[in-house]
């Protein structure tokens, strides 16, 4: 079993920027590659990046391009999604997923608690 649990959501204003956290615990190998999704109310369940665990390998979704990055600390099993220039449409709830590989939420097999992130115009 993995379990995942994200932090470093709030409320901030557009323009600003929030750094999610997401550690992972348990069986770590299976959390090699890890990814985040958002989710807006009334809205399906959107890719936003994802970071392979070896060879640093990264995509990242347009939407997002050029604003989020996504970096990760092996010694410390832990995945990180800086976001810049944000946007009220970024508001959502951010969660982090591990076990799979790919741009669908069916891709991944544990998925934390998520953070909310809000941002005010």
């Amino acid at each position: 079993q993995v379990q995942l649990v994200e932090s470093g959501g709030g409320l901030v204003q557009a323009g600003g920027s929030l750094r999610l956290s997401c550690a992972a615990s348990g069986r770590t190998f299976i959390s090699a590659n890890m990814a985040w999704f958002r989710q807006a109310p009334g809205k399906e369940r959107e890719f936003v990046s994802a970071i392979r665990w070896t060879g640093g390998t990264t995509y990242v979704a347009d939407s997002v391009k050029g604003r989020f990055t996504i970096a990760r600390d092996n010694a410390k099993n832990t995945v990180y999604l800086q976001m810049n220039s944000l946007k009220p449409e970024d508001t959502a709830v951010y969660s982090c997923a591990a076990g799979g590989w790919g741009t669908s939420s069916l891709d991944y097999v544990y998925w934390g608690q998520g953070t909310q992130v809000t941002v005010s115009s």
